[in-house]
C-alpha cells in the first residue's frame, strides 16, 4: 500500500533522539525551548511555545485570547474537527464560514458577508480560525482588515503549513493574526510523533500559553501572590493543563527541522510532476494562489463527476483495493452527527459538501518515487474507466 503520508526518519533523527536518551533530562530540559527558539527564527515571529498537540495549541490559544462562555468561535467547515472543538472546549458557541471553490480554504467574501449579519444581529465572533488547508495560506490580507473592521481575534490554524509562505514571508511570522498553530504529525511537512506549537509575537499570550500548558503552575516570584517558602517552592495560579511537550519529541523536531525546505521542495516537484501526469484526466488539480506557496501537506483533486462512468465512492474504494493509499480531507465538520445535534444541517454550506463529493487526496511525500507516482496516476486513471 502506497500511503496518503509518510514520516521520513534519518539516522540522524536517531542520533538526536538518543542523545536525549542518554542526558539527563527526557522531558522538561534544554532541548524543547531550542526547538522552540529554532520554530520561532524560522518563521520571523518572536516567541513560540511547545505542546503535546496541535489540539492543545488551539485549546490554549482560544483560552489566552480570553475565549469563554457565550463567545462564538468561526473556523472552515473543511477541516479536522479540533479547528472547531478547541472553541467547544472553551464553552463558547461554533459556527462556519463556507470555502472559496479555488484552494478551499476560508471564503473572505463569505466570512465578509457572515459579519454583517452577525453585526446586525448581535452576534459578531470573538475569534476566527482560518485553517491554511493543504498547506496554502488564506487569503490572510483580506481576513485581517475584516478582524480590524470587526474587532476580532485571528489564529491561523496552520498545522499543514509549516515551511509555507505568504506574500513572500513565511506562514507563521504573525504579520496578520495573534497565534499561529502548526502540527508536527507524523504525516505533516516535520514529525514530532505527536505535537504541535504556537508561535506569535504577543510576549502576554506567550506566558498564558507557558502556564496553562503546566498545570497553571509557575515558579516565577514575579507571578506569586506573597511569599516565597524557599528554593523549593510552587504556586498554581491558574487551572491549566498537562499539555507539555517531552525532550525526546522536541529533538526529534529540531533535527527534522534540519530538512524542513528539502521537504517542502520535493512535495512541490511532486506536485508538479502530477500536474503533467493528470493533465488530460476528467479532474480537477490543486490550484495554487500567486501569492501563497504551499506547504503542499496534501495534494487534493477533484473528479468531474460528470465526464467519469463511475462514482466518487467507487474511484475511492477501487484505489484503495489496487493499494493506493487514498484519503478523503475533510468530512465537513457540519455534518457530524455531534454537530448536527447542535443544529447544523446539510445544505447549511454548500461549496464544502460539493468539495467533499468530488474529493480525493492522493499519496504525496517526500520519499514518494516516481514509481510510486507513476503506479497512483496509473491505477486513478484505471478507476474512472469502470
Amino acid at each position: 500500500m502506497i500511503p496518503y503520508g509518510r514520516q521520513d526518519i534519518t539516522q540522524d533523527d536517531i542520533n538526536a533522539v538518543v542523545d536525549v536518551l542518554k542526558s539527563d533530562f527526557v522531558t522538561q530540559g534544554p532541548v524543547v525551548p531550542k526547538f522552540e527558539q529554532a520554530v520561532a527564527d524560522y518563521c520571523g515571529s518572536n516567541y513560540a511555545v511547545a505542546m503535546n498537540s496541535a489540539t492543545s495549541v488551539l485549546h490554549l490559544a482560544c483560552l489566552a485570547l480570553g475565549l469563554s462562555k457565550g463567545d462564538w468561535l468561526w473556523t472552515t467547515p473543511i477541516t479536522f474537527v479540533a479547528s472547531a472543538n478547541c472553541g467547544l472546549y472553551c464553552g463558547a458557541r461554533v459556527d462556519f464560514v463556507d470555502i472559496d471553490s479555488q484552494t478551499y480554504n476560508m471564503c473572505p467574501k463569505a466570512l465578509e458577508a457572515k459579519l454583517i449579519k452577525a453585526k446586525a444581529e448581535g452576534r459578531l465572533p470573538k475569534i476566527v480560525v482560518p485553517v491554511h488547508f493543504s498547506g496554502q495560506s488564506c487569503d490572510m490580507a483580506a481576513i485581517h482588515k475584516l478582524s480590524q473592521q470587526y474587532n476580532f481575534k485571528l489564529i491561523e490554524d496552520a498545522s499543514h503549513a509549516i515551511g509555507g509562505k505568504y506574500c513572500g514571508e513565511a506562514i507563521g511570522c504573525s504579520r496578520y493574526s495573534d497565534i499561529t498553530v502548526f502540527s508536527f504529525h507524523p504525516v505533516k511537512i516535520i514529525t514530532t510523533a505527536e505535537g504541535g506549537m504556537a508561535v506569535t509575537n504577543d510576549k502576554d499570550l506567550t506566558d498564558r500559553m507557558s502556564l496553562l500548558r503546566s498545570h497553571g503552575v509557575t515558579r516565577d516570584l514575579s507571578r506569586m501572590t506573597g511569599k516565597s517558602d524557599g528554593p523549593w517552592y510552587y504556586q498554581q495560579i491558574e487551572l491549566g493543563f498537562n499539555y507539555r511537550i517531552t525532550e525526546i519529541q522536541a529533538a526529534l523536531g529540531l533535527s527534522q527541522l534540519q530538512r524542513l525546505d528539502d521537504y517542502v521542495r520535493r512535495r512541490h516537484e511532486l506536485a508538479e510532476r502530477y500536474n503533467t501526469l493528470l493533465s488530460k484526466l476528467p479532474i480537477i488539480v490543486p490550484w495554487q494562489s500567486p501569492n501563497s506557496y504551499s506547504a503542499m501537506h496534501l495534494y487534493v483533486i477533484r473528479l468531474n463527476l460528470d465526464k467519469i462512468n463511475t462514482t466518487h465512492r467507487a474511484v475511492f474504494e477501487t484505489l484503495r483495493q489496487m493499494g493506493i493509499g487514498v484519503n478523503l480531507h475533510y468530512i465537513p465538520i457540519h455534518t457530524q452527527p455531534y454537530y448536527q445535534a447542535m443544529g447544523f444541517e446539510q445544505g447549511d454550506f454548500p461549496e464544502a459538501e460539493r468539495y467533499y463529493n468530488e474529493a480525493i487526496s492522493l499519496p504525496i511525500f517526500p520519499t514518494m518515487t516516481e514509481q510510486q507516482q507513476d503506479q497512483v496516476v496509473s491505477a486513478l486513471e484505471k478507476s474512472m474507466c469502470k
